[in-house]
């Protein structure tokens, strides 16, 4: 990058010469109506801002496409107690790494904040408040035809390459439960909660019992609100501090930055480690948070909590890795289980009545508010609203490795299904994950984009299979 950076100011004499302000805004002027771009994102988080600037410092010519008002809407949007759970040293975006004065761990609104300034100083061409309608791939011209709702404009984008970044936290997965359209109090998903400033003295039953519904739980408590967790399947548990100590301590840690382990090395090391085997590692560091922390374990379950270590004992990571799912890193609410202040049902929900949840054991929680905690769908997903049902099933399910445990089904895949590589829609990819991810792998789908768009030999070893809908 150093070696090849602009020159930006130019010597000489030239009487028709164009600031580097004139030139910025002539570009965001020109393309996508005069100029087409090579590439579309459809998203912009994280992963699609990250990606964004890898194609733009390899000169590969983008829009990417935002339905909010500003980049980093996303994350400010969400329910206000929310922060990463990740620590800084994990959450690096691109070129420019968050200061030394940065939070361990960045509440959301910061990191908001922080993506709106760097769409802006690594000038990326971010269509906000434009709503992709539809997309089709046009054989006979190569390139996909995409209609764009662009603060009111309809626009045709006609890209070569098109890229889902959409995050696996976009697509809601709303359940349905009898009796939801008779309930007479407020209902929405955990993506919709605002936070718990409108609730205090109210009745809350949060139906879901992993990152999110803790979160919202323990904000609500603290809120002033009667709320009640509903454990409907296992739940892995993992404290913060332990976490940090013994899982990612020795790659991102400011120890390990003293140790001169920087994030490009952390990613790589970690990167190093084939996924077949990469559960043997993990499996030690979770035995050794077991032992240390028996007494809070103990605790959870006496208060009735359920919970697991992973199919085969490996902990959170794997946990995301195979399925996105089914995990909590503890960053309080765990406590407030334990001493009654939030109060925990497990079970199923039999359905929704007028006054609010009933359990397949005959309970009643009477409620307010119900938050669906439920989770969020395959990504595949949004392909089926843009491109058409045929087209997302044909990618099939996107995330998990096929090991063949609960929401990750067989066969084998060796990689993160459908992510950051060709599929078999041709030139339609997917791009996300957590902001390591998004950091990373960035790079690695870039070069994909920029050697096509080189005309550079690109030949695909083998297409993945296509074995689960992902619906």
């Amino acid at each position: 990058m150093s070696e090849r950076r602009p020159m930006g100011a130019e010597h000489g004499q030239d009487t028709n010469r164009k600031s580097w302000l004139e030139k910025r805004e002539d570009e965001a002027r020109d393309l996508g109506y005069g100029i087409q771009p090579f590439t579309v994102i459809i998203g912009g988080g994280q992963g699609g801002i990250a990606l964004g600037a890898r194609l733009r410092q390899l000169g590969v010519p983008t829009i990417i496409v935002e339905k909010n008002d500003r980049p980093g809407d996303s994350w400010r949007k969400r329910y206000k107690s929310l922060c990463l759970h990740d620590p800084v040293w994990y959450d690096h975006l691109p070129y420019i790494p968050f200061p030394a004065n940065w939070p361990v761990f960045s509440p959301k609104d910061k990191i908001g904040d922080w993506l709106e300034m760097y769409t802006r100083v690594m000038e990326l061409n971010y269509w906000s408040r434009t709503t992709a309608k539809s997309a089709r791939f046009d054989q006979e011209k190569g390139e996909w035809e995409i209609v764009v709702d662009r603060d009111g404009e309809e626009v045709t984008l006609r890209p070569k390459e098109l890229i889902f970044a959409t995050g696996m936290s976009a697509k809601p997965n709303m359940p349905q439960f009898p009796g939801m359209d008779r309930f007479k109090g407020e209902q929405q998903h955990s993506s919709q909660h605002p936070g718990p400033d409108a609730y205090a003295g109210k009745k809350v039953v949060v139906i879901g019992s992993n990152n999110s519904a803790h979160d919202i739980c323990a904000a609500l408590y603290e809120g002033g609100a009667d709320v009640t967790m509903v454990q409907r399947s296992t739940t892995h548990i993992v404290r913060s501090e332990p976490l940090m100590k013994h899982g990612l301590g020795s790659l991102y840690s400011e120890q390990a930055v003293k140790s001169g382990i920087d994030t490009h090395k952390a990613d790589m090391i970690f990167a190093s480690i084939p996924y077949r085997i990469l559960h043997e590692f993990q499996i030690p560091i979770y035995e050794k948070i077991k032992e240390v922390d028996a007494d809070f374990y103990a605790a959870l379950e006496k208060a009735g909590f359920q919970l697991d270590w992973g199919a085969d004992g490996s902990g959170l990571f794997m946990k995301y890795l195979r399925r996105g799912s089914g995990y909590y890193i503890d960053v309080g609410a765990s406590q407030l289980i334990i001493d009654g202040k939030i109060k925990l049902k497990a079970g199923q929900v039999e359905e929704i009545t007028e006054t609010g949840v009933r359990l397949a054991d005959g309970t009643e929680l009477p409620a307010d508010l119900i938050v669906y905690a439920t989770g969020y769908g395959s990504m595949n997903g949004w392909v089926a609203d843009l491109v058409g049902q045929d087209a997302a099933d044909m990618v099939g399910k996107v995330w998990g490795l096929g090991s063949d445990t609960p929401k990750d089904p067989g066969p084998w895949e060796g990689e993160q299904r459908n992510m950051w590589k060709p599929t078999q829609v041709e030139h339609l990819w997917f791009h996300g994950g957590n902001l390591h991810q998004s950091r990373h792998y960035s790079l690695y789908l870039a070069l994909q984009l920029k050697a096509r768009m080189e005309n550079i030999p690109t030949p695909v070893w083998g297409l993945q299979e296509t074995h689960h809908l992902g619906r």
